[in-house]
């Protein structure tokens, strides 16, 4: 893993996409287990290390080999899991599957993990709302491997997963969003209820936020709750019109909030601004609650000189591993008191590069 690669130059989310004003990203994954083998939880004897060895195999014989980079899970250091996980390439339980694998594309916007939860688990990761870009990488790699692979299927079930829920298409779908005004004015559990009984799964992408069933910095994952019913195309429709209805309503509700409250929603961005310019120290939670402020400020026309996606790509970049990696990698000189001290170290790149971020920012 390089440095860019960590810390995000070049990365797939440095870059902007549709709808980038409410919608960061959007992934695509597809389930799949080849035929005649258990599923990973019931693997004897050599059962993980044959079907690590065929899929790895399939990969390397594929038309693009040479973009492909293989490897035994195992072999990861730590931070690397990290950092894979906090891209969401990695589940956390992965680390500790008995040989699980991961094959990823050079850019990164295509990874496969295997033996993790399914044999093989294709995801690719778009900037933006972008489902149908996601989709096409996904079902060429599986068509590659289908060449190769006989994946398990049964004509009234479609494709056969260890999850019940993933089965008939294999799909699901996942788009993170930013929130904040939907968020801000009470409305967010009204949409939730409406969505969750179309089939809609919201959770939190940060972890929660401060307030019962509020998700820090009002980042949120929006994905599809099952694959068993309709073609791939319905299920992609589904979602995102949903997430159409999100962006939608979270644009008008950004443009009362700011005429009929603007007095609140300035002095929560201003607040941010002035804890990111000052603060030697900045934590993950309020880190992400201050660029969720000012993406806020940004989109409702308040600054500029910030890109969307310079701030979406920053909620990789300060990530917790994503800092280690840095860390290890360059020559920092910090305050004495903190020399001995990692997670102070973490905590004051973290507040470095949020201030650099924040001198481009122009009222």
């Amino acid at each position: 893993m390089t440095e860019d690669t960590a810390t995000g130059t070049d990365a797939w989310y440095a870059y902007s996409g549709p709808e980038d004003d409410v919608v960061l990203s959007t992934r695509v994954r597809l389930a799949r287990n080849l035929a005649n083998f258990p599923f990973p939880s019931h693997f004897t004897a050599d059962d993980a290390e044959r079907v690590q060895a065929l899929v790895f195999d399939s990969f390397a014989q594929s038309a693009q080999s040479e973009a492909y980079q293989a490897l035994a899970v195992k072999d990861l250091d730590d931070l690397g899991a990290k950092i894979l996980c906090e891209r969401g390439v990695l589940e956390g339980d992965a680390k500790n599957a008995p040989s699980a694998g991961i094959v990823m594309r050079t850019d990164g916007k295509i990874a496969c993990t295997v033996n993790a939860k399914d044999h093989v688990r294709i995801s690719a990761f778009v900037p933006g709302l972008a489902g149908t870009a996601a989709y096409d990488m996904c079902h060429a790699l599986d068509a590659e491997l289908q060449k190769k692979l006989q994946f398990a299927a049964s004509y009234d079930f479609g494709f056969l997963t260890t999850a019940f829920s993933d089965s008939g298409s294999g799909m699901k779908v996942s788009v993170r969003l930013h929130l904040p005004s939907l968020s801000f004015c009470g409305q967010f559990n009204e949409f939730y209820k409406e969505l969750n009984e179309k089939g809609v799964d919201i959770s939190a992408c940060f972890g929660s936020g401060l307030e019962r069933g509020s998700s820090l910095g009002a980042y949120y994952q929006v994905s599809t709750k099952a694959s068993a019913t309709g073609s791939e195309f319905d299920q992609m429709a589904g979602l995102v019109s949903a997430v159409k209805y999100l962006v939608e309503s979270e644009r008008r509700l950004r443009d009362v909030v700011v005429e009929s409250r603007s007095t609140e929603v300035q002095n929560m961005v201003y607040r941010a601004c002035v804890l990111m310019k000052y603060s030697l120290l900045m934590p993950w939670r309020e880190s992400v609650d201050s660029i969720s402020r000012i993406k806020w400020g940004i989109d409702a026309g308040m600054f500029s000189g910030i890109d969307d996606c310079d701030l979406n790509a920053l909620l990789y970049r300060i990530q917790e591993g994503h800092l280690q990696f840095v860390l290890k990698n360059g020559d920092f000189h910090f305050p004495e008191d903190i020399q001995e001290n990692k997670r102070l170290q973490t905590e004051y790149l973290r507040a470095h590069i949020l201030k650099e971020t924040l001198e481009k920012l122009t009222s």
